[in-house]
């Protein structure tokens, strides 16, 4: 196993575009991380990267100059409200999992979410997805709820287990 100091962390910039996807299409492939069913391009992923800008952005996880994780968010709903409110996704390459890279992603994520004027993020994880549930609850995230039957992923209805993490001034109040 590698430890967490072997790990260097960065924001994410559109070279990496083909590792991201890489990625993403693992977890695609295997059915219990995303209700997308389509493989990502790097061209896709170019594409988001760009569009999502500063405000929005992916850190990636690298070991050994390879990228083996990455987290990104995007707006949770477009209401003034909700502004400082970000979803997120964190996808770890298969190789490379339970060896640090995932928490180090999403501790990332918190952070540099945080410093763009986020108060929280939020994300929905099938509940077969243990090995996520057991990540967001190790980096402070808390199970808000389960949206039962939330939509359906090869013909099947799946359920969603919704988590929340406070950042900043929202943290301490």
């Amino acid at each position: 196993m590698t430890n967490r100091s072997e790990l260097r962390v960065r924001l994410a910039t559109t070279a990496d575009a083909a590792s991201i996807a890489d990625i993403y299409n693992q977890g695609i492939e295997e059915r219990i991380a995303t209700f997308e069913t389509a493989p990502r391009s790097a061209q896709d992923v170019e594409a988001q990267l760009t569009e999502k800008g500063d405000r929005y952005p992916t850190v990636v996880v690298e070991r050994d100059g390879r990228i083996v994780a990455w987290a990104s968010a995007g707006p949770y709903r477009a209401r003034p409200a909700y502004a400082g409110v970000a979803e997120h996704s964190v996808y770890v390459a298969r190789h490379a999992r339970g060896a640090g890279a995932g928490r180090a992603a999403l501790d990332a994520l918190a952070r540099e979410y945080a410093t763009r004027g986020f108060w929280k993020l939020v994300s929905r994880i099938f509940p077969e997805n243990t090995g996520s549930l057991a990540l967001h609850d190790r980096a402070g995230f808390r199970v808000v709820g389960v949206y039962r039957r939330h939509g359906q992923l090869d013909g099947e209805w799946r359920d969603c287990v919704i988590v929340e993490k406070l950042l900043g001034s929202a943290a301490h109040g």
